[in-house]
């Protein structure tokens, strides 16, 4: 049986050979497309590889790329391009140097009416060929840029295979309706470059097309190089077109051919008079065909217009033919409109029937349906709100963000190519200081304080004002609303592109320069530990690696301290590595220290690294900090034990215990204790675990520490305490071990971690002696202040506990129990995380309660897995209770049950675990009281 992929080969074959040899070009072009849609990548991505076949590959993506050109050539004659872009687009990411393809997708999407994409994409190419090859555009891409260029929208319009929904610009398209509808006037047009004008425009002008009107569009060109009245010699040259043949020749005897024939031995428009005839010729011209059939002028980009066309446009709309509608479009900014422009719209408004619509940027729906439309997906309301945030509704912006979502799934932090290429063609021409003063502004962020910009370019604030004006005009920054001494970025995407565009070695002095205007502008200031230790460490070797450890250990704290643990924890580690490169063992150490207890708020001490550990403890020997050495000895045995990892654990518990034995030093002694009574603990002998404690507990009373001088000692002085309450509340004196959680709960305040470590403790206690009432007010009072789920596992524990409590509450039991399986799976299943087993047998007694009693055998079962494997049994006692109450829902003998109670008793009082003593007791008493009263219904 042949292969599928030789299957694929032979039909894409096939339809190949019967494309060719079609005589009609319809039915030609749809084998071409049938042909095409069957490819999804390069032939050679996954058979290649393992197959040495890589030629055979190779030549049949040369089938395809060659399918690809020649079937461009059909769909552009025939107005039909829709179906070949998603084609085209991948034989241009196979074949990125191959000319041909790139000049087929170029003509491609000038026929679909992205003549912008079409320039942009030549730019690219062009900067790729010439850094990968450093070769020049040969004629393939040369002739399509010249056919994209001279090509007319009206004709774009006509090879369009049919109206292409345009998003967000409903109400501005029915002002050009009415407009167009009525018959003449003036309508301008204008918005940021990129908001979508002339999109706008060419779906008017196709409906106005479709109701029998002649559409005639001038493009003005920037730069110097772009010829006199350019734009006008695109509109009369289609509008003589549209005349019979000897009508045409008539008017090019006359002062009309100096502009569409012009001789090069005869001097252009020399005076006054000469202009206004060539003028008025072209007005009678315009009313010539406008009294055969309506006519709508549009002139594109008027911003570039010269003075010659800006004249001329002027003197039609005073001079308006019947039955003719002209339509300028011009940017409102970059550049700004200069006064010839301003006295042109000034006259264009006097017109009888004058609009002037103005294009803003897209809101957060318009971008998402755009993303829709340009992705074929729904996007994530993420997604949209980023793509908005970068591109400012930029529609251009927020196209090209699309595409790379569609193309790679993901919305990644780059910028794209097309986007990078209109930025670098706004700033081609800006002098050395305004373009330093952009560079530098773009490393600040999308908004600039102009004190920090000053400092930064060492330029006194009038002259940096001054600066900046070019900057404006071009529509790259403007001022920030509210704020006189600040501005901002039109987007965040030209902010990037600035930034990707300027050379490293430039970037790295720049990046110092802000670091150095920010500490002297704000040198106390927390708010800006992040950006200064940001641009230290962007500097690189040229800022004093000191300097950039000690900014990024206090960025570390700063974040520390919002909670935003994911960032402190990236900062600390880059200080720690740029420590250790530079020799600064003090400073690696104390980044080391910070990591460890930040990375244990984030996920528990499991969260640490244990090689980071273990080089944080020999490098505290090193330089002769015993007590440094032991926190993290500490910190490496706590995330084995919270682990599940007993077999590590153990032996590093004794080897605290043992050295605290032999220490002077009180806090040495206190975590060998409070380690060694932990590990007790997990091992299920809470008498042990409770004496310990108590000793670990009562020497580090005396020596209290606050968080920010020692996070990690901090740490053990508020587990220490936990730890003793639990151990308490096990021991049986419930009461007790309450009023210690109640005093340890108003000592934390409303510090999140510490409410949030506090409520653990509790609810697991609150849940173990089966009060629901106090376990959801613990839970509660956790959730209220971290509801983002900020410090991993030690969250799920009070979300479990509202779920038990919900159960025991007969609140939807099994419903409950459903999400607390979901939360032990996502958050202490894999992997294993302290109290599994314990969290586990409690989510069976939530089945009970519903009673699902075969759901609660499993999670009964699960519970047993994790001691047996584990080792963890500080809540066996309590697994035993819940598999006597299981046998008794299940209809076992009381005697059974009995016995299964009476063994949880005597577990439980070897190991003083009494809470569960007490609680086996009372269901044997139970049992008694059920036998007795059974003996008391049997017949005399």
């Amino acid at each position: 049986m042949a292969d599928p992929g030789i299957l694929d080969v032979v039909t894409f074959r096939d339809l190949i050979r019967a494309a060719r040899m079609e005589q009609r070009p319809d039915v030609a072009l749809e084998r071409y497309v049938e042909a095409l849609a069957s490819w999804q990548g390069s032939a050679g991505d996954e058979a290649a590889a393992g197959s040495g076949a890589v030629s055979v590959f190779t030549a049949l993506d040369h089938e395809f790329i060659g399918a690809c050109v020649a079937a461009t050539r059909l769909a552009v004659r025939q107005g039909r391009v829709a179906q070949l872009l998603p084609p085209l687009h991948l034989a241009a990411r196979m074949a990125p140097l191959d000319e041909h393809v790139q000049a087929s997708l170029m003509s491609a999407l000038a026929a679909a009416g992205q003549r912008a994409e079409a320039l942009a994409l030549f730019r690219t190419v062009r900067a790729r060929l010439a850094d990968e090859i450093g070769a020049d555009p040969g004629p393939a891409l040369l002739a399509a840029r010249r056919e994209v260029l001279a090509t007319v929208p009206e004709r774009e319009v006509r090879l369009r295979p049919g109206p292409v929904p345009l998003v967000g610009r409903d109400r501005e398209l029915a002002v050009l309706r009415r407009v167009l509808a009525a018959g003449a006037g003036v309508v301008v047009v204008e918005g940021e470059p990129g908001v979508g004008k002339t999109r706008l425009l060419v779906e008017a002008c196709a409906e106005a097309e479709q109701r029998g009107a002649l559409v005639l569009w001038g493009h003005c060109l920037q730069g110097d190089g772009a010829p006199s009245m350019w734009p006008w010699l695109q509109v009369i040259s289609a509008a003589l077109e549209s005349l019979p043949a000897a009508a045409r020749a008539g008017w090019r005897a006359g002062e009309l051919g100096r502009l569409v024939e012009p001789d090069p031995g005869v001097a252009g428009v020399a005076d006054s008079g000469t202009r206004f005839r060539l003028f008025e010729q072209a007005v009678a011209l315009i009313g010539r065909v406008a009294a055969g059939r309506p006519v709508v002028l549009v002139v594109d980009d008027l911003q570039w217009a010269d003075v010659a066309s800006l004249e001329l446009f002027r003197h039609l709309t005073e001079r308006l033919p019947g039955g003719t509608v002209v339509v300028g479009a011009l940017r409102d900014r970059a550049p700004a409109p200069g006064s010839e422009l301003a006295t042109t719209l000034a006259s264009a408004s006097r017109s009888a029937v004058h609009r002037r619509i103005g294009l803003r940027p897209f809101g957060v729906d318009d971008v998402a349906e755009l993303i829709r439309r340009e992705s074929g997906r729904d996007p994530d309301a993420d997604v949209v709100r980023a793509i908005h945030a970068r591109t400012a509704g930029n529609v251009f912006f927020v196209r090209e963000l699309s595409r790379l979502v569609a193309a790679n799934g993901v919305l990644g932090d780059g910028v794209p190519s097309s986007v990078r290429d209109v930025v670098r063609g706004r700033i081609a021409d800006l002098a050395g200081d305004a373009l330093g003063l952009l560079q530098v502004a773009a490393l600040i962020g999308r908004d600039i304080d102009l004190v920090l910009l000053a400092k930064a370019v060492r330029l006194e604030m009038p002259q940096c004002i001054e600066g900046l004006e070019p900057l404006e005009e071009l529509g790259l920054l403007e001022p920030l609303p509210g704020h006189p001494c600040a501005v901002r970025f039109s987007h965040d995407l030209v902010r990037e592109s600035v930034a990707d565009l300027t050379p490293q070695r430039r970037l790295t002095r720049l990046h110092l320069r802000v670091a150095d205007a920010l500490e002297r502008t704000s040198p106390d200031d927390d708010s800006t530990a992040e950006r200064l230790a940001h641009h230290l460490r962007a500097a690189g070797p040229l800022a004093d690696p000191a300097r950039t450890v000690d900014a990024l250990v206090r960025a570390g704290r700063s974040a520390g301290n919002k909670s935003a643990l994911d960032a402190a924890s990236r900062q600390l580690r880059s200080a720690a590595q740029i420590a250790r490169t530079a020799g600064l063992a003090e400073r690696e150490l104390t980044a080391l220290a910070m990591l460890t207890a930040v990375d244990g708020m984030r996920a528990g001490y499991v969260g640490s690294a244990p090689e980071v550990l273990e080089r944080a403890e020999n490098l505290a020997r090193d330089l002769g900090h015993e007590r440094q050495a032991t926190d993290f000895l500490f910190s490496r045995w706590a995330s084995h034990g919270q682990g599940l990892r007993l077999d590590r654990s153990g032996p590093l518990a004794r080897r605290l215990l043992v050295q605290g034995e032999a220490s002077a030093d009180p806090i040495v002694r206190a975590y060998g204790l409070h380690a060694w009574g932990i590990h007790q603990w997990a091992v299920g002998d809470i008498g042990q675990a409770y004496r310990y404690l108590i000793r670990s507990t009562s020497t580090m009373r005396d020596d209290l520490v606050r968080r920010d001088d020692d996070p990690l000692r901090h740490d053990l002085q508020s587990l220490s305490p936990l730890m003793l309450a639990l151990m308490t509340g096990l021991r049986g004196d419930v009461v007790h071990a309450r009023a210690m959680f109640d005093r340890l709960e108003t000592a934390a305040g409303d510090d999140r971690y510490a409410v949030t470590v506090w409520s653990a403790f509790a609810v697991t206690l609150a849940a173990q002696a089966g009060d629901p009432e106090w376990a959801l007010g613990a839970a509660e009072r956790g959730i209220a202040l971290d509801p983002q789920f900020s410090f991993g596992f030690f969250g799920s524990y009070q979300r479990l506990a509202r779920c038990w409590a919900r159960a025991m509450a007969s609140h939807d039991p099994a419903g409950a129990a459903e999400e607390a399986q979901l939360i032990i799976d996502a958050t202490l299943s894999d992997p294993p995380r302290s109290v599994l087993g314990t969290w586990c047998g409690l989510l069976g007694e939530m089945w009970l309660a519903a009673d699902r009693l075969d759901e609660a055998a499993q999670a009964l079962d699960q519970a047993r897995v994790v001691l047996d494997t584990y080792g963890e049994r500080d809540g066996e006692g309590l697994l035993l209770l819940l598999r006597a109450r299981l046998l008794r829902a299940q209809g076992a003998p009381l005697a059974d049950v009995r016995a299964a109670a009476e063994r949880t008793r005597t577990l439980a009082l070897e190991r003083e675990a009494n809470l569960f003593a007490h609680r086996a007791e009372q269901l044997i008493a139970e049992l008694d009281q059920e036998t007795s009263d059974s003996a008391d219904c049997l017949p005399g």
